[in-house]
């Protein structure tokens, strides 16, 4: 087979007359790679039996058992089928004929007794949209495939440096490394746990609740401004030196700030990481800080975060303290409902404690490992 002949295009004729088909065929079969089926219903047969697709259908409209009428009917059904051209080749010739051919979606209509130029005209002209159109839409695939991949790769990076961001806050203090993986679990644990609930339903989408995993490790990031005999310090703070440990959530919106000012363009992940930096150390009853809101005043996004950062610091073992027992953070957790804590928040955390306990250990911070 020569290479010319490799690349050809490929029609299917259907006809029930041997003398049509032999007629079709032989005009076509120098310039095309030529199919042919004496029934609408080995038409389908074929068209269906994963075979290598024709780029352009001949169909007569008048034939036993399945008429073109149904044949392009079925075609039209079927996805893999139904961007094929269809040419109507028949004696009907009638302007209703035509509108009802067109109104079916055929992409010419030829009348018998076939006139080979036009023949040969209408389908070259047909095959060369269908070229155009293939090419198009393998360009718009890859550029479909292009943008996924760039937008996938785009991802990535932006959870590296998050993550990254977070980390470099956490390297300040040794022992508590797995924080930021604690937390962003429990975030995303209690928040699927409220999806559905009418407080919390219109805010908890899919796609926020991404986002809150996205930037709970953001939550600590103001910590890297803290002076280290203030951070590392064995032992209670000072009520000065409390006030300057409580300016990491001011630091800490302000950093996003300046990365948000950088970039040029607000970014919902970071609005919502800004939110938790500022205020998860808002108490629901109004005596938390940086501001004292109260209620719901204080963020969705805060309160959430406000559960998971108290419970992993009351697991957690500090410079200024030992770890406690999963039961007895359970029951301090308890006494911080409606005051402390948003209640219905709570109330899912108490639903998830189990959960929360599965999570810890799954992320165990290195010096409680040595202690095992």
């Amino acid at each position: 087979m020569q290479e010319n002949e490799i690349h050809k295009q490929t029609i299917l004729v259907i006809d029930d007359t041997p003398d049509n088909l032999f007629l079709v065929s032989n005009l076509l079969k120098d310039l095309y790679t030529v199919k042919v089926a004496n029934s609408g219903v080995k038409a389908l047969k074929y068209l269906l039996s994963g075979t290598i697709l024709p780029d352009l259908i001949l169909l007569d409209i008048m034939m036993p058992i399945l008429s073109g009428y149904d044949v392009i009917k079925q075609i039209k059904e079927n996805p893999i089928l139904k961007d094929i051209p269809i040419i109507f080749l028949t004696a009907k010739s009638s302007i209703e004929d035509e509108k009802i051919g067109f109104e079916l979606g055929v992409v010419d209509y030829i009348i018998k007794p076939i006139s080979p130029p036009i023949l040969l005209a209408r389908v070259k002209t047909q095959l060369e949209n269908k070229r155009a159109a293939d090419f198009l839409k393998d360009k718009n695939q890859f550029l479909e495939n292009e943008i996924e991949k760039r937008t996938n790769e785009l991802i990535t990076i932006q959870n590296v440096t998050i993550f990254a961001m977070a980390s470099l806050a956490e390297t300040r203090d040794n022992e508590t490394g797995n924080h930021i993986r604690r937390t962003r679990t429990y975030v995303r644990a209690l928040a699927l746990k409220l999806q559905n609930h009418p407080r919390f339903k219109d805010f908890l989408t899919d796609e926020m609740i991404n986002t809150l995993y996205k930037s709970a490790p953001l939550h600590d990031i103001g910590k890297i401004g803290i002076p280290d005999y203030i951070l590392l310090k064995k032992g209670v703070l000072t009520a000065d030196e409390f006030e300057i440990m409580k300016t990491h959530t001011t630091l800490g919106k302000q950093a996003i700030e300046h990365a948000e000012e950088q970039l040029g363009y607000e970014v919902s992940f970071l609005k919502i990481a800004k939110e938790i930096a500022y205020l998860h150390h808002e108490k629901y009853d109004g005596t938390g800080y940086p501001l004292g809101l109260k209620g719901d005043e204080i963020p969705i996004s805060a309160r959430l975060m406000s559960v998971a950062d108290v419970y992993d610091a009351l697991i957690s073992k500090r410079v200024y303290k030992e770890k406690i027992e999963h039961k007895i953070a359970v029951e301090i957790m308890k006494e911080g409902c409606g005051t402390h804590f948003d209640t219905d928040i709570l109330n899912a955390f108490l639903d998830l404690e189990s959960e929360f306990e599965q999570i810890a250990k799954s992320f165990i911070d290195n010096s409680t490992k040595a202690e095992i």
